[in-house]
């Protein structure tokens, strides 16, 4: 049986009479790509920020495999605030002290590798491309070697090259066993990565599978047209 690492039961935030997230669970398995997915003001922002710590939940509670979770978790935003005036590399270094690891050149070298970006390792963080600096804040989110991963919209603004490089960037990771928790417009990008899609409309789960189960279930062609038929849109929360 796959090894569950994260299980949020009945997460609810209420902020004034509004409630915007309303009994979510969540759970996220040993080396699953999963698809967090919904109109903006659904409550995906929210509820990953209850369940990574950020938020404090007003009902449900979040379990994970170990309780120093954080230690072994990733995240990687939509706008990462790397230090000026450092190197890409320089900028890994300074995010590894963080979490009290001494990151050597070779090990640099092999993350940078991996994310793409070798050949910039000596480029100030700043003046790399678009596409460049959102492999260097995933970069940054795997300085530590975690288990998990969250990835919030990895290739939103980037052009295809850059996409399909972040692309298999995922699939990489998933290989190497980590497990990559992602949210995503880009209904082809969903469907293309994921192994499991969480569907998220007025901050509870409407639909859960993968995508084929959905598309089939739902009798329709694709990913977009399922989410076209079942979400409604609003303010992202």
């Amino acid at each position: 049986m796959t090894a569950i690492l994260m299980n949020a039961q009945g997460l609810m935030k209420q902020y004034g009479s509004r409630t915007v997230v309303k009994g979510v669970s969540l759970r996220v398995y040993e080396n699953e790509i999963l698809a967090i997915i919904g109109p903006n003001g659904a409550g995906k922002s929210t509820t990953l920020e209850m369940v990574l710590g950020l938020k404090k939940p007003d009902a449900g509670e979040v379990s994970y495999w170990e309780k120093d979770f954080r230690k072994a978790v990733g995240v990687q935003l939509q706008a990462t605030p790397f230090f000026p005036g450092l190197t890409a590399f320089e900028n890994l270094q300074l995010f590894a002290a963080f979490y009290k690891k001494k990151l050597s050149k070779q090990a640099g070298m092999e993350l940078l590798t991996l994310c793409g970006l070798h050949d910039v390792m000596k480029t100030e963080a700043s003046r790399l491309s678009g596409g460049q600096q959102k492999r260097l804040a995933i970069a940054v989110a795997l300085v530590h070697d975690p288990k998990v991963v969250f990835l919030d919209e990895p290739t939103a603004a980037l052009d295809p090259k850059s996409r399909r490089e972040i692309h298999q960037l995922i699939m990489e990771l998933h290989q190497r066993g980590t497990s990559v928790v992602f949210t995503s417009h880009d209904m082809d990008e969903v469907t293309k990565l994921s192994h499991r899609v969480m569907m998220i409309d007025q901050g509870t789960v409407i639909a859960e599978g993968s995508a084929i189960e959905l598309c089939e279930s739902h009798n329709v062609q694709n990913l977009e047209e399922l989410y076209l038929q079942l979400t409604i849109g609003g303010n992202e929360q």
